[in-house]
C-alpha cells in the first residue's frame, strides 16, 4: 500500500454552503465567539485531521444575508495555537497588498505560539474590489499577480531564516541576549517592494512554515503543497501528475461534501439548501451521499494525491459525521495518517527539516 494521506478540513463561517447557517447549531452571535472557535477546532484535531485550513479575507460582494460577518483568521488560529496539540492550523492571508514583513512575523509568532503547527494557505486576488479595500491599484495581469505572489512568498521565507536557531544565547556573564552575526538582512528587492529585515520574532520552530497554494497562481516548486482543482474525481491523478511534473513536491485537491446525516440523506439536505440559496458548482468534485460514498472517494484519491482537504457545506452536522463515521475507518484500513501529538505540522505532512539559508555549515 502506498503511504498514507493527509486529511484536511476547511472551517469558514458555518460551512461552504452560502445557506448553511440555516443548519447551524448555535445562536447567530455565537458564530464570532471564542468558544466557537474552541469548539469547532478541538473536534476537527479530535476527528484526526491533519490540518484545519481557516478561512477569511474580506465578505465577497452581495454575500448578505448569506455571510454576515468573519474573524480574521490568522486571530483564530492563534487563539486556537495552545488549546491543541496536534492539528495544523492554517491560515488562508492574503499575499498580496499586505506589507509582507508584517505577514512573515505573524505568520512566525503563530508557530512559536501553537509549538510548530502552524502553515500558510496563499491566497491573492488583484482585482480592482479588493484592491480597493486595501487602498492600493489593481493588478495589471494575472502575470503581475503572480510575480507578486511569488515575491512576497520568497521574502517571507527570507525573514524566517534571518535568525539563525541559536540566536537566542541569553549570555548572562557577558549580558548578551542574541548572537548578532547569526541575524541575517533578507535584502530582498522585488517589483513593487523591498525588504531589508531582519524579521523581529526568533526563526519558527519549524524553521520553514508548509505553505500552500492552489494549482495556476504560482510556480509549484515555490510552494510546498500545490492544491489542483479538477471537476470529477477521475481527473484528479491527471490533474496530479501535471503538478509533480512542473515541480510540485506535495499534492492536494479539494472535495465539496454533504453528508447522510441522522437518517436524513444528504441529497435531500442539498435540496433543501439550495432552495434557499443555491451552492454554486466552483469545478471541485462534490460527494453528496453517505459516509461510506465519502470513504470510497478518498480511497480513490490515496496514492494520487498527498493530501485530501474536504469541504463541508454545513459544519455543525457534516463534522461530527466526519468524526464518527468516515476518519476512524479510514485511519483502521490505513488509508489516511493522523499527527502525533507534539508533532509540528511539517513532520506531519512528511517534509524534511528546514535547512537555514544564512546558517554556515
Amino acid at each position: 500500500m502506498s503511504r498514507p494521506i493527509s486529511l484536511a478540513i476547511h472551517l469558514d463561517g458555518d460551512g461552504a454552503h452560502p445557506a448553511a447557517w440555516r443548519q447551524a447549531a448555535h445562536a447567530p452571535r455565537a458564530l464570532l465567539t471564542a468558544r466557537r472557535i474552541r469548539d469547532i477546532i478541538g473536534l476537527a484535531e479530535t476527528a484526526g485531521f491533519t490540518l484545519a485550513t481557516l478561512g477569511g479575507g474580506h465578505l465577497p460582494p452581495g454575500a448578505a444575508p448569506n455571510i454576515v460577518a468573519r474573524i480574521d483568521p490568522l486571530q483564530q488560529a492563534a487563539f486556537a495555537g495552545p488549546l491543541t496539540t496536534r492539528i495544523g492550523l492554517v491560515p488562508e492571508v492574503e499575499a498580496t497588498f499586505i506589507e509582507p514583513f508584517h505577514t512573515a512575523n505573524q505568520f512566525a509568532s503563530l508557530d512559536h505560539v501553537s509549538r510548530g503547527r502552524a502553515g500558510w494557505l496563499v491566497r491573492a486576488t488583484g482585482d480592482a474590489t479588493a484592491a480597493k479595500a486595501y487602498g492600493w491599484p489593481p493588478f495589471e495581469d494575472e502575470a503581475a499577480l503572480a510575480r507578486e505572489v511569488g515575491d512576497v512568498i520568497e521574502v517571507n521565507r527570507r525573514l524566517w531564516d534571518s535568525w539563525e536557531d541559536d540566536a537566542v544565547i541569553r549570555d548572562t556573564a557577558t549580558w548578551r541576549y542574541i548572537d548578532r552575526d547569526k541575524l541575517h538582512y533578507a535584502d530582498f528587492t522585488g517589483q513593487t517592494f523591498s525588504v531589508k529585515g531582519t524579521s523581529y520574532v526568533p526563526r519558527p520552530p519549524q524553521g520553514q512554515l508548509p505553505i500552500l497554494s492552489h494549482d495556476g497562481l504560482v510556480d509549484p516548486a515555490l510552494v510546498d503543497i500545490t492544491i489542483v482543482h479538477a471537476p470529477t474525481l477521475e481527473a484528479i491523478p491527471v490533474a496530479a501528475d501535471e503538478a509533480r511534473d512542473r515541480g510540485a513536491a506535495l499534492v492536494g485537491t479539494d472535495l465539496e461534501i454533504v453528508l447522510d446525516s441522522r437518517g436524513e440523506p444528504a441529497t435531500a439536505r442539498l435540496a433543501w439548501l439550495d432552495d434557499h440559496t443555491p451552492w454554486a458548482r466552483t469545478g471541485d468534485p462534490r460527494v453528496a451521499g453517505t459516509a461510506s460514498d465519502l470513504r470510497d472517494a478518498i480511497a480513490f484519491l490515496a496514492g494520487t494525491v498527498d493530501v485530501v482537504r474536504l469541504i463541508p457545506a454545513v459544519i455543525d452536522i457534516d463534522l461530527p459525521e466526519l468524526r464518527f463515521a468516515v476518519l476512524p475507518a479510514l485511519l483502521r484500513d490505513g488509508i489516511i495518517a493522523t499527527p502525533a501529538t507534539g508533532a509540528t505540522l511539517r513532520e506531519s505532512l512528511g517534509l524534511g527539516i528546514a535547512v537555514n539559508r544564512y546558517a554556515r555549515a
